[in-house]
């Protein structure tokens, strides 16, 4: 799918030892990426948390969009929709913070093929909504 961001695990990081129900992963999206990490999404069972190591993050839940920096956090809590994105102009790396059904969700999301069919299907798959790709920054 054209214009999806290249957020990638930075060397791998994700902290989700057997049998734990919490993961905690280290991401980074390059310099000059400023898409939507993620499309806006509802996840019914579960919370996110995002803490901002290095960059700006801007944060969309439930329609507000959110600037955070260095040692920002944000929550999005099941039933909230939300998305994320690098707000520029350098790199953002950051920690999410997640139940192990998400974690799992990201796995298989990065997987497969990205069309929206596909996108609604998964995101069902794992009690979640999928709503679409929001317009990137002006």
């Amino acid at each position: 799918m054209s214009g999806v961001p290249t957020a990638t695990p930075l060397r791998g990081a994700t902290l989700l030892p057997p049998g734990a129900n919490l993961a905690i992963a280290e991401w980074e999206s390059p310099a000059g990426e400023t898409l939507w990490i993620a499309p806006l999404h509802i996840h019914h069972q579960s919370d996110e948390a995002w803490y901002v190591l290095e960059g700006r993050m801007i944060l969309h839940l439930a329609g507000k969009e959110t600037l955070l920096g260095p040692g920002d956090c944000g929550m999005a809590v099941r039933g909230t929709a939300h998305t994320y994105r690098n707000a520029g102009p350098g790199p953002l790396r950051y920690l999410l913070v997640m139940p192990r059904q998400i974690a799992d969700f990201i796995t298989a999301l990065h997987a497969g093929p990205r069309d929206e069919a596909t996108l609604d299907a998964l995101f069902g798959e794992y009690e979640s909504t999928y709503l679409g790709w929001l317009p990137g920054p002006k």
